[in-house]
Parts: structure tokens; sequence; C-alpha cells
């Protein structure tokens, strides 16, 4: 599933993404943010997560450096 996501993902990247003018408000773009967080957290959160960054893309949202967050400690054992 991961492998399918991040594929579609990577044609979005070449196939339509050089179509459009460079407007990214976030550091790293969205398409990258949705790969490296489907990476990170898997599928369902991961696109989640990814869905998330694109509804907060607007000219009234945020900019700058965006990274994906680490993936939580359900061990029990966290820190401190």
């Amino acid at each position: 599933m991961r492998t399918l996501l991040i594929g579609i993902v990577r044609f979005y990247q070449v196939a339509i993404s050089p179509w459009f003018p460079a407007a990214c408000r976030y550091t790293p773009t969205c398409s990258q943010y949705m790969v490296e967080a489907i990476q990170k957290h898997g599928a369902w959160r991961g696109v989640w997560l990814g869905l998330k960054r694109i509804g907060r893309c607007h000219p009234w949202g945020g900019y700058g450096y965006d990274p994906v967050p680490e993936k939580e400690d359900k061990t029990g054992s966290g820190k401190g």
C-alpha cells in the first residue's frame, strides 16, 4: 500500500506538478511531505498527515519549514 501511494505522489511530481508554477509556501513541499509522512508513519496516518498539510496550504495559512512529525513512542517508556 505504501509503495502504491508513494508511486501516485511521484507520478504527480513528475507528470503534473511541472505544468504549474512553483508556489510552495512550506519546506518540504506538500508532495515531498506526503512521501516522507507515508514512509515514516505508514499508509493511513501518512496520508492523513499529508492531507492536513495540504489543507493548511493557502494564502492565509502558514509558511516556512514544516517537517513531518516524529513517530510517537507508544511503549510507555517516554522521556524523563
